[in-house]
């Protein structure tokens, strides 16, 4: 079988057929994948103020006896309703009676004490030999402060 390729045939084609792939609208849909992965990229960061002091966990039952830290707007710290200074908030909790290394402390911040502050008696109690400790909120809807209720 013989194939001739010159156009002596008689056949006067106008388009030739091509055998290759056009790229062009593929590289328009990369161009356009870029630029939407470019533009979300930024929305996906974690970059909102956030209010914590409410949740919506499911209430624990509470301890008889529960021993409460509190953090007060003015940075004094409390064990229950008595102040104490922080160098002394180990010693006094372990002068407590009944009070042992297994049981939970109950740690109130109040709004306005900065994140630090809240992480600097954490870290006291922890060095102290206190890990059980459990942070304490309102109970509420997300999202909405206590003078919204």
């Amino acid at each position: 079988m013989a194939v001739s390729l010159n156009d002596s045939d008689g056949l006067d084609d106008d388009f030739d057929e091509t055998h290759e792939i056009n790229v062009t609208p593929f590289i328009d849909v990369m161009l356009v994948l870029l630029i939407i992965f470019m533009v979300a990229a930024p929305l996906s960061t974690v970059d909102l103020p956030v209010s914590l002091p409410t949740s919506t966990a499911t209430p624990q039952k509470r301890p008889d006896k529960p021993t409460y830290v509190s953090i007060k707007p003015d940075l004094a710290v409390a064990i229950g309703e008595e102040q104490v200074k922080r160098v002394d908030l180990v010693r006094t909790l372990d002068a407590m009676p009944d009070m042992t290394k297994d049981r939970f402390i109950f740690l109130r911040a109040d709004r306005a004490v900065p994140y630090g502050e809240l992480m600097d008696v954490l870290e006291m109690l922890r060095t102290g030999g206190y890990a059980k400790i459990k942070l304490v909120a309102l109970e509420g809807v997300p999202g909405r402060t206590p003078e919204a209720q």
